[in-house]
């Protein structure tokens, strides 16, 4: 179907529901949605070519009846998006700001629904208010729930418009007659009518038979026994007589009349004579009927009690809710029929509302046989309490399913992060533990297992209690001590022992104190269990890579629901992933172990010249294996000069190990066989790196320290260094003031790295040192962070060097705590570092420098 069609279809439906005019029904629902809503005015529109309002309350029931232009309507918003409209702000809200209800301060919240008739959208049900207001989910279900019986009632009213045109002449004619009456003689048996009556009955006088078989014949058969029993009793007592009942027309056709009489008493005290009247009241039983077949379309539930609580009306949907409770409702007070209700907040809600004149609206829970949770809405009317509800136990089962999944991930995300944080089993096992608990159980031991076991020897060997956890304080001294008692307790037969065997989870469902005291040897250890007094328990594998890293068992007292499959599922999650940290900390442990014992023997022990104390530090990334190329270096020239070291070869693996072993190497060969000053040893080194094709670039600073005759006599030392590219030396020297001055010693001239240019210049400078002085050479790994510029590591290190100075540190301690203050737990690099402190040479060398190390050859 083309666009212009689609267009076409949609204007003559609307057209269509909008010839049936304003509708009574429609305000009363429209009052309804409004109540339910808490809202101050409601209303429905039909959107053609105008917009004709077919029902509304509050600020809208003026407008009942009228047409105006859709251009200027909220509800033409509606229809266009053909989806709910929330406007929460209408001033603030660029869609509906301009219109002229808002504009005008009418409305400043609306919140509508498309009308949808044959698969066209063509009217709008809204609810509305002057203040901003925000609409919740819950509100636009509701008002969507509404608008099916909305458009059922407008279509029903179309259909009788169109197709009962002379039922409506003919009730126009009834409604003109007015009141009609009746004398039944009881002695004769004569039944006179009026002429209204008559008409009433669509009958002449000469086809009413006047008589009372005359008369039931008129009465629809369904009716008969009781308006006779009705008349009979008024006969009996002399009473009165009160009928509605169904009138069958002439044409097939029905009515409705209320009948209204006295039966008169005779002579003798008995009845002789009825007499009385009788109206039309088909437009009021339609009426009513019309709001019953909303509400029965309502595919929510709905109920009505009256101000004694009893139940007056329950439309089918709340019937098979309630119908539950296998008795019948009507008539019966709610209280009564559902007890559970009394003192919750259903009876608070239900008189709340009744005494303060104000809806509410809640969710709540009702136990068997109903077994369900709902929502409520509910709104006091004139004659009692009206009563809107939805089951919504599937919806909060399945919020409830999310909101375990969401702490489900939450909690392994936790375990996730909390291990890969750590590459320390013990921290790992204490972490895990109080991530458990309470989340998944009430207390718990991790177990380490870090041998794998073997049949013929101690299976107990290598298993290790590093984490356990109480959710109650006053419990955790307890575990501790079980934690501390357990392994040795353990049997054969041991749940533990299993775990670590066969690598599966096992379930203890119930007993859990007597089941697992049963596998521990008689003692402490077993008496503790039972004091704790665990009710079930679930142990789990530490799986990873193959092999089992460790147990994590856990326990729950009586007072907690045995565990879910749902939760195991979740500790065995959290176990593999602990498993896998684990197994990624022993891997971390013994390749770290490797390759820090391999970078070590790549360097030697420093010499110890007469005061002058040389101490050396070597720390490798915290990332596993991450063999580097930082080195360090220290030694004597055949002048006794002390020549140190740092360097470091660009690249983080094994080949950029190999190379900083080639080049310290060649490096110290050069200038302990040369005795040649920084600048021609690096100059030769580069021209050895070219030579021996060594396809490799570092950066170095070589520095030596060189003392004169006359220098010894001024107590002064001089620092003679050439930097190829790498972070400047610090130099803390002692002030004459007392304090401590740290120096950044920067090259006069900045020099390439080693192996870019065999023949690139080399430069020195020099610099005179106090004795007293500290002079520190280190690796970029100490000084460069992400985010943060070289130049602040440099001047954050020169601070950190100061404040130790001035507290008058020994050497080793000092580089402890430089490493310890810069690094932090887990090094980004691999750091090396070299530390020479000149001590005073007019006293004996400090006890703190060691004993003096200087090779015989050297002067």
């Amino acid at each position: 179907m083309s666009t212009s069609d689609d267009v076409a279809g949609r204007l003559a439906h609307a057209r269509r529901l909008a010839r049936a005019g304003s509708l009574p029904e429609l305000d009363r629902l429209t009052g309804h949605v409004a109540a339910l809503l808490g809202a101050p005015s409601a209303q429905v529109s039909i959107i053609s070519d105008v917009q004709t309002v077919v029902g509304g309350t509050g600020a809208a029931a003026p407008d009942v009846g009228t047409e105006s232009a859709p251009a200027d309507s909220l509800c033409t918003v509606t229809v266009e998006a053909a989806s709910p409209v929330r406007v929460d702000d209408g001033p603030a809200d660029p869609r509906v700001a301009h219109l002229p209800p808002v504009a005008g301060g009418g409305v400043g919240a609306y919140l509508g629904v498309p009308l949808r008739a044959h698969g066209h959208v063509v009217g709008a049900l809204c609810v509305y208010g002057p203040e901003p207001r925000a609409w919740s989910d819950d509100d636009v279900r509701l008002l969507e729930v509404l608008a099916a019986p909305v458009v059922a009632q407008l279509e029903l009213a179309a259909l009788e418009l169109e197709h009962d045109s002379e039922r409506l002449i003919w009730q126009m004619a009834i409604d003109a007659g007015g009141v009609g009456a009746f004398d039944w003689d009881l002695v004769t048996g004569e039944l006179r009518w009026d002429e209204r009556l008559l008409t009433l009955f669509g009958l002449t006088a000469e086809q009413f038979g006047g008589t009372i078989e005359a008369f039931n014949q008129c009465v629809h058969p369904d009716d008969r026994a009781r308006v006779g029993r009705a008349l009979a009793a008024a006969i009996a007592t002399c009473g009165r007589y009160e009928a509605e009942y169904r009138v069958v027309l002439p044409d097939g056709g029905l009515r409705w009349v209320s009948a209204r009489g006295s039966a008169l008493p005779g002579a003798e005290g008995t009845s002789v004579r009825v007499l009385g009247v009788a109206t039309d009241v088909t437009a009021t039983r339609e009426e009513d009927a019309s709001v019953s077949r909303v509400l029965e379309a309502m595919p929510a539930a709905y109920y009505h009690l009256d101000a004694q609580w009893r139940f007056t009306y329950v439309n089918a949907r709340a019937e098979e809710l309630l119908g539950a409770i296998g008795r019948p409702i009507i008539g019966e007070v709610v209280w009564e029929l559902f007890p559970a209700a009394v003192g919750t907040v259903f009876e608070r809600s239900y008189r709340d509302a009744v005494s303060m004149s104000t809806p509410v609206s809640f969710d709540a829970y009702y136990p068997p046989p109903l077994d369900g949770w709902y929502e409520v809405r509910a709104w006091p009317v004139e004659d009692g309490l009206a009563v809107y509800f939805l089951d919504v136990t599937q919806r909060r089962e399945a919020q409830q399913t999310m909101a375990r999944a969401a702490q489900r991930a939450d909690l392994l995300r936790e375990v996730t992060d909390a291990l890969v944080g750590t590459l320390e089993p013990e921290h790992a096992g204490n972490r895990l533990a109080r991530l458990i608990v309470p989340a998944l159980g009430d207390w718990c031991v991790v177990t380490l297992a870090e041998d794998a076991m073997s049949p013929s020897g101690p299976w107990r060997r290598g298993l290790r209690d590093v984490g356990w956890w109480h959710a109650e304080e006053a419990s955790r001294p307890l575990v501790e001590r079980y934690a501390q008692l357990r392994l040795e307790a353990l049997l054969e037969s041991s749940f533990v022992r299993r775990a670590i065997a066969e690598g599966t989870t096992t379930v203890v469902e119930r007993d859990a104190a007597d089941r697992v005291s049963a596998v521990l040897a008689p003692g402490e250890a077993a008496d503790l269990l039972r004091t704790l007094d665990p009710q079930t328990a679930v142990i789990v594998p530490l799986n990873g890579r193959g092999r089992t890293s460790g147990v994590l068992t856990v326990f729950r007292g009586a007072d907690r629901p045995a565990f879910s499959s749902e939760e195991i599922a979740t500790l065995e999650e959290a176990a593999a992933r602990a498993g896998l940290a684990l197994d990624n900390s022993r891997l971390y442990a013994e390749q770290r172990d490797l390759a820090e014992t391999l970078q070590r023997s790549m360097m030697t022990a420093p010499p110890e010249p007469d005061h002058l104390q040389v101490t050396v530090r070597y720390v490798p990334a915290a990332e596993t294996a991450r063999v580097g190329g930082d080195w360090y270096d220290a030694f004597l020239q055949p002048g006794g000069s002390t020549m140190v070291v740092i360097g470091d070869v660009v690249g983080h693996d094994t080949a950029a190990a190999a190379a900083m072993g080639q080049l310290r190497s060649i490096l110290r060969g050069i200038a302990v066989t040369t005795d040649a000053g920084p600048a021609e040893s690096l100059t030769r080194l580069d021209e050895a790196i070219a030579t021996l094709l060594i396809d490799t670039t570092a950066t170095v600073v070589a520095a030596r320290l060189e003392q004169s005759p006359d220098d010894h006599a001024a107590g002064v030392t001089h620092l003679r260094w050439s930097n190829a590219g790498h972070p400047p030396p610090l130099v803390a020297c002692p002030g004459t003031d007392g304090g401590v001055h740290v120096d950044v010693l920067q090259a006069d001239q900045p020099d390439l790295l080693l192996g870019l240019s065999s023949d690139a210049d080399r430069h020195e400078s020099v610099a005179e040192l106090r004795r007293g002085s500290t002079v520190l050479l280190y690796t970029d790994g100490l000084v460069e962070r992400r985010g943060q510029a070289l130049e602040e590591g440099v001047d954050r290190l020169a601070a950190e060097l100061a404040d130790l100075e001035s507290s008058g540190t020994d050497l080793e301690s000092l580089c402890d705590a430089l490493l310890t203050r810069m690094l932090g737990e887990r090094p980004e690099d691999d750091v090396a570092l070299v530390a020479v402190r000149l001590h005073p040479q007019d006293d004996a060398r400090p006890p703190e420098a060691g004993p003096v190390v200087v090779p015989p050859t050297v002067s």
